[in-house]
């Protein structure tokens, strides 16, 4: 007698061959082909690039933030030096 598993595992392979010998296959792969022909044309990414771009796009925006920090660490540090023609800092020290 055929145990169980043994029994699934046979109705399993018979239903999968009939699946492939059936037109249902041909067209599903008919269908695949097709999507995939116009997934193409419409030029879309995979998942593999988009997530591949969304990680650069991470790394970039975190190199902004961390050169934001550091300008503006750099211009707390500057001493504001006066412009040609800029008398305010002259006029204080005259009246």
């Amino acid at each position: 007698m055929i145990n169980r598993s043994e029994w699934l595992e046979d109705l399993q392979k018979n239903v999968s061959e009939l699946i492939a010998k059936s037109p249902a296959a041909d067209i599903e792969r008919n269908v695949k082909a097709f999507m995939g022909q116009a997934f193409n044309r419409m030029d879309l990414v995979t998942r593999e690039e988009f997530d591949t771009y969304k990680l650069m796009l991470e790394r970039a925006l975190a190199r902004v933030a961390a050169l934001e920090t550091r300008l503006q660490a750099l211009e707390g540090r500057q001493t504001p030096v006066p412009q040609d023609g800029d008398t305010s800092a002259q006029e204080g020290s005259q009246g």
